[in-house]
């Protein structure tokens, strides 16, 4: 579809003054091949305010920062993830790093996780998933954090509840071991485990209310909208809040060469922070 074909007018300067709010607000950097997603998104939100065209948008946005900001990130970020979504991670924390844990110490132990960028909440009940599944003893005290820029998606994190299709690949034990059947065509998360999960909403940029230390952080998917250095200062970051011998997870195409130094590579974007 050509410009002259389109509902609503994006001029070049409209795209590049949402790119500029979108980094300034967020840190995603969005390059010109993002130009028909942009258009796209906005879009919603100029039918939504009953406006005509992007630049009308950009005043209306303007004008009302404080409130429309929200809509106007959740417009712009994507949310596409799955139940053990690259599962070695997984198989990581389950086989090798709660095992260790657990040799570490036998008295009752502090654990916690945050899964930042955890959208729709399926990356941190997994993790909560396979730390039961490791046989997480009953009385360690364990916390998993699960922080987004979206604040639609954490509704639906705490809420909990999935359509089948999000759970059909999943084996038959898990299923009925970590939720419960809630209607016809949705399953819900069981108590015991959205009871170890808190959601929050948070700007990975802004500063942090949590003082941690974490003893794992995952962040997958989400540095790739990020420029150079606004990598480096969130990956030091991370590193600042870790625990001595914490343990980062970020995407499969995503890497730390270039970027810090403070972790060493486990392979399989399995990082150990070492400074």
């Amino acid at each position: 579809m050509n410009g002259d074909e389109r509902e609503f007018l994006m001029t070049d300067a409209d795209f590049s003054e949402v790119a500029s709010l979108a980094y300034q607000h967020t840190g995603i950097v969005l390059a010109e091949h993002k130009k028909d997603m942009v258009y796209g998104r906005i879009a919603r939100r100029i039918r939504h305010h009953k406006l005509s065209s992007f630049r009308q948008y950009l005043d209306f946005f303007k004008s009302n920062t404080e409130s429309e900001l929200s809509d106007f990130i959740n417009a712009l970020t994507t949310n596409l993830t799955s139940f053990f979504r690259e599962p070695h991670h997984f198989n990581f924390l389950q086989q090798h790093w709660l095992p260790k844990q657990k040799s570490i110490s036998s008295s009752k132990r502090r654990l916690r996780i945050w899964s930042a960028g955890c959208s729709i909440g399926q990356e941190v009940y997994s993790i909560a998933m396979s730390l039961r599944a490791a046989g997480l003893p009953s009385g360690w005290d364990c916390k998993l954090l699960a922080t987004d820029l979206d604040s639609n998606v954490l509704d639906t994190g705490r809420r909990g509840i999935y359509p089948d299709s999000a759970v059909a690949g999943l084996p038959s034990d898990i299923l009925s071991r970590f939720f419960d059947r809630k209607t016809n065509s949705t399953v819900q998360v069981k108590p015991a485990l959205q009871e170890m999960v808190f959601f929050k909403r948070l700007n990975l940029l802004e500063p942090w209310p949590m003082s941690g230390p974490f003893d794992v952080i995952f962040c997958r998917n989400v540095v790739i909208y990020f420029d150079k250095q606004t990598q480096r200062n969130l990956f030091d970051r991370y590193a600042d809040i870790l625990s001595t011998d914490g343990h980062l997870f970020i995407g499969h195409s995503e890497n730390l060469h270039g970027i810090t130094q403070r972790f060493e590579s486990l392979g399989q974007t399995i990082y150990r922070k070492i400074r």
